[in-house]
């Protein structure tokens, strides 16, 4: 399952449209590291809005995401949490820890242009 990636403005946004099984995940990971180094991302939104369901590994997966993209000097923010996937992650000790969060997509961009704003460096 391809996720689509697009180019707005400085950032990438990954609208995830099914639910992803882990090999979906992991290659949703090496895309959006090579895709933010070819186009010189400063940002990439990462949208979970379909998900009803997070398990350990996705919430591993976007962990590391999350960080390899830091590493890279590119921020980071995962959209579109729903609330019942919320109360189940919470339940469950699934924490998407040192990894912004919003609401939705206009959301997400938002907090990453902030962080541009504040020149914020170190990523997230």
């Amino acid at each position: 399952m391809p996720v689509p990636i697009l180019k707005q403005g400085p950032f990438l946004i990954a609208s995830v449209q099914a639910t992803p099984t882990d090999v979906d995940l992991l290659a949703l990971r090496d895309e959006l590291l090579a895709r933010a180094e070819q186009a010189h991302s400063l940002g990439v939104v990462v949208d979970l809005t379909v998900l009803d369901v997070m398990d350990s590994f996705a919430t591993r997966t976007l962990q590391a995401m999350a960080e390899m993209l830091r590493l890279r000097g590119v921020r980071s923010v995962v959209v579109g949490i729903q609330p019942d996937v919320a109360v189940a992650m919470v339940r469950l000790g699934l924490m998407l820890a040192q990894v912004p969060t919003a609401l939705d997509l206009e959301g997400g961009i938002e907090l990453l242009e902030d962080s541009l704003k504040l020149g914020d460096h170190g990523g997230a």
